[in-house]
């Protein structure tokens, strides 16, 4: 079995495949406890707006593709040309590059790593992580920790959330004589609304499917001065021609706005614009909803060119910290080589021990018969001598040309012989 990162990401696959293949938090333990069947002795998967990757122990890599396709009822062949497999050494330098922002849309940016680390959670209480995959992700968050403390990869670092505001402010120009509307109530909209926040917009509305956890959003905001509403989504159809600005992030697999519900509104609205960021993967807003006049909708790789201001002074950073992920990836390898020799040494302790046991005995037997201790330990220390040395002997007596040259390199190896 080998370690294997498998996985479609913003560089691969456009939105409306990511989309297909995404996974939330709901439905994750259920997706990892079926996979744990399919020949997989580990696996964690990561599923973010960016990308789909699953981390997996197997013999069988290309059945984790046909598995990521059949599980979202898609055709392998339609997948495959987007997604990537890498092996062992290239598996783990991914993983410490993801996790320390150097992988991201975002360069730098802070929040994979928080998403990363949940995820391996609940691949941890869904019982499908093994010694392997610990091991590996224990080491992916301290490389993380360490590019973060020792470089300013993150430093200059814009977040979707400030760059759906840069692109508000050149529609609206004035955000303050807005009212925004926020659908969801998760990390990604917590982030956004406390930058529109800080341009005090006129009202601030929360829809989300419960109310209880829209209210608590909102009673944060509230606490900037400013007017915020929970509502639920149920009631969008009705309310959502009020709105001039709309973020949405949410965790359903379908559709929340539709075209229709736009349409509706525009007219309401006697066309004045809307601008809408669709921030989630699947998306929540109906894609064709771009096609119509006054409506500006953007989805999260619509924003890669507004993020990438300021990227001159984070791919100075990223040297530096591609740097760190290069060492501690071969020290990772280190440990993992060392790790697959561990049946090859248990195989031999295993056979010296029978060895011992064996003359063991017979010396017991020697002094039960009347042999002096002496002759007994001297037939036990010839006889553990010979077996010891047995195996070698033969394999270098029996070797020719350089496989004899390389066998006796090795033997001075192993038992430390002087030249």
């Amino acid at each position: 079995m080998q370690l294997y990162t498998i996985g479609v990401n913003h560089t691969t696959a456009p939105i409306d495949i990511r989309e297909n293949v995404a996974f939330n938090n709901e439905i994750l333990p259920q997706a990892l406890a079926d996979l744990s069947r399919q020949q997989v002795a580990e696996v964690a998967i990561l599923s973010t707006c960016n990308r789909t990757e699953i981390y997996v122990h197997t013999i069988r890599p290309e059945a984790v593709v046909d598995w990521l396709a059949n599980y979202h009822k898609l055709n392998p062949q339609h997948l495959m040309p987007y997604t990537y497999t890498l092996s062992s050494h290239e598996a783990v330098k991914h993983a410490f590059r993801v996790a320390s922002g150097l992988d991201s849309m975002v360069l730098g940016e802070a929040q994979i790593l928080g998403q990363f680390k949940q995820s391996v959670k609940i691949a941890h209480d869904t019982g499908t992580l093994g010694t392997l995959l610990h091991k590996l992700f224990q080491r992916t968050f301290e490389v993380a920790k360490e590019v973060r403390t020792n470089t300013d990869i993150g430093g200059s670092s814009i977040s979707m959330a400030a760059a759906a505001v840069k692109l508000a402010q050149r529609i609206f120009g004035d955000i303050s004589k807005q009212k925004v509307l926020f659908i969801g109530a998760g990390e990604m909209i917590e982030l956004c609304a406390d930058h529109f926040a800080a341009q005090k917009p006129k009202k601030i509305t929360v829809a989300n499917r419960t109310l209880e956890r829209g209210e608590q959003l909102a009673d944060k905001i509230r606490g900037q001065g400013l007017d915020v509403q929970a509502i639920l989504l149920n009631d969008l159809p009705a309310r959502f021609h009020e709105f001039d600005i709309v973020i949405t992030s949410t965790a359903s697999q379908l559709p929340i706005v539709g075209l229709g519900m736009v349409e509706r509104a525009v007219k309401a609205r006697k066309h004045r614009p809307v601008f809408m960021v669709d921030l989630a993967v699947p998306r929540d807003i109906e894609p064709e909803v771009a096609n119509l006049d006054d409506v500006f909708l953007y989805s999260v790789d619509d924003l890669a060119q507004v993020v990438s201001e300021g990227l001159g002074n984070r791919q100075e950073a990223a040297i530096n910290a591609e740097q760190i992920v290069n060492t501690r990836v071969e020290h990772f390898m280190h440990w993992l080589n060392t790790r697959q020799a561990v049946p090859t040494i248990k195989a031999l302790r295993d056979q010296v021990d029978t060895m011992r046991q064996t003359e063991l005995e017979k010396a017991l037997k020697l002094l039960q018969k009347g042999e002096t201790p002496e002759k007994a330990l001297e037939q036990l220390s010839n006889a553990l001598t010979n077996k010891f040395l047995h195996a070698p002997s033969h394999a270098l007596n029996h070797s020719h040309g350089d496989a004899h040259a390389h066998m006796e390199h090795l033997v001075k190896q192993l038992f430390q012989l002087k030249e």
